[in-house]
């Protein structure tokens, strides 16, 4: 951890070792969550709480005229959020996969505020932010575990005798065609045995958490989060069998890039990227480590997906006790 000491109203947590403290990240992009990360700041320092913030972001606030004072500064990197009783996140699903960088290797809960569009993955929106914040202070909030990905990569195949490239994916891995001029040539294997060749744009490997995202854009179904499950969702595929699947979480998934097709390229939650040669094996399975959020409401996940889809619900009479829980 960096420090340009306590006269720039920096602090360090050997000063405070017994302080509450929260890692804050923001989308500095955007003016919206500048505004946003003053009001944070304010309300947790004033509640006595420690802010910490990664040294770009700072740095950019700085630039921008909105420097936060006092502010814990550190690097980005696997130990950023070791020590924060949570992260917050200010921004859209990308900053919140940021974020979950961070956070996964510490076991901190992640809290996303949505400044974007759909959000899904965020827990409150601006408006509520003050809420939110009260909410951090007073712990009052749950913590529920989501399922990730590992992924090992061998750009030789099996045989090759090279340690494969690994990575990990939140919502999903997807191998797509680097070329847009031919389409990828890949072979789908589940627990070891073949199961269809493709012709196609590529394939997704979601966990129910990236259910809605890249996932459902290309066909696959919505999963709900306490789900256990792998889904494997081929994009724009030339085959018969082209169905997505829903397959065991003890499964390992594997695609091979056929040795006489186009080079392809390897994503994990649009941030992780890997290049993949012709010939390329990647392997997929549930991950050990989860990634921790942070849950303000207790609406059902039937709620979320009607609020974030904005889906016609107009006319649903429902059970009385469910429609109004006072029996009025």
């Amino acid at each position: 951890m960096t420090s340009a000491g306590t006269a720039d109203g920096v602090v360090t947590s050997s000063e405070r070792p017994d302080r509450r403290s929260v890692l804050l990240l923001t989308h500095t992009g955007r003016p919206a969550a500048v505004r946003s990360a003053r009001l944070v700041h304010e309300c947790l320092t004033a509640a006595g709480m420690g802010v910490r913030m990664l040294e770009s972001e700072a740095d950019d606030l700085k630039r921008s005229g909105c420097g936060l004072d006092p502010v814990e500064i550190v690097p980005a990197g696997p130990d950023a959020a070791l020590g924060v009783e949570i992260v917050m996140v200010l921004g859209g699903d990308g900053t919140l996969l940021r974020a979950a960088e961070l956070a996964r290797p510490a076991g901190a809960p992640l809290l996303g505020v949505n400044l974007g569009h759909v959000g899904f993955l965020a827990e409150a929106e601006r408006e509520d932010l003050t809420a939110t914040v009260r909410s951090v202070v007073e712990r009052d909030y749950s913590v529920e575990e989501r399922m990730t990905l590992d992924v090992a990569v061998y750009n030789g195949g099996r045989g090759d005798g090279l340690p494969p490239v690994r990575t990990w994916a939140l919502n999903e891995a997807t191998l797509e065609k680097a070329s847009a001029r031919r389409m990828l040539e890949t072979v789908l294997e589940i627990d070891g045995r073949p199961l269809s060749r493709w012709g196609c744009d590529g394939v997704v490997c979601a966990t129910p958490t990236g259910s809605t995202a890249h996932a459902f854009s290309a066909g696959g179904p919505i999963v709900w989060p306490e789900v256990e499950a792998l889904l494997v969702v081929p994009i724009s595929a030339h085959a018969l069998f082209a169905r997505p699947l829903v397959v065991s979480p003890k499964a390992t998934v594997a695609l091979e890039v056929l040795p006489d097709t186009t080079a392809g390229v390897l994503w994990c939650d649009g941030r992780r990227m890997v290049e993949l040669p012709a010939g390329a094996r990647i392997e997929i399975s549930c991950a050990d480590v989860p990634v921790r959020l942070a849950r303000l409401q207790r609406a059902p996940f039937t709620d979320r997906l009607v609020a974030k889809f904005g889906l016609p619900v107009a006319g649903w009479r429902g059970r009385a006790e469910l429609a109004d829980p006072e029996g009025r």
